[in-house]
């Protein structure tokens, strides 16, 4: 199963890369998909891309229900993941 999680842009590098908060935890992503996505906006963030842009209400309540699963207690798993495609994307540019 995959899940897109919510994540706010809070930088842009150049006209492809951003870095994006999810949960109090930075990452760099591809906005490939996502061309019109400006800083401040909301995005699904899936594989290293945003995937969609989101409204904050939709975001708000999506992290809700994700801090209610029994593994939002557990240590997150390394950024490599997150960031692995962004870096792809970075080195085609």
């Amino acid at each position: 199963m995959c899940l897109a999680i919510p994540a706010q842009l809070r930088e842009k590098k150049g006209t492809n890369l951003a870095i994006a908060e999810v949960m109090g935890a930075t990452r760099t992503i591809s906005l490939d998909l996502t061309p019109a996505a400006e800083v401040g906006d909301w995005v699904l963030m899936h594989a290293g891309f945003a995937i969609e842009i989101v409204d904050e209400q939709f975001a708000n309540e999506t992290l809700e229900l994700l801090r209610a699963l029994p593994f939002a207690e557990e240590e997150a798993p390394p950024p490599a993941t997150f960031q692995t495609a962004a870096k792809a994307t970075a080195a085609n540019a």
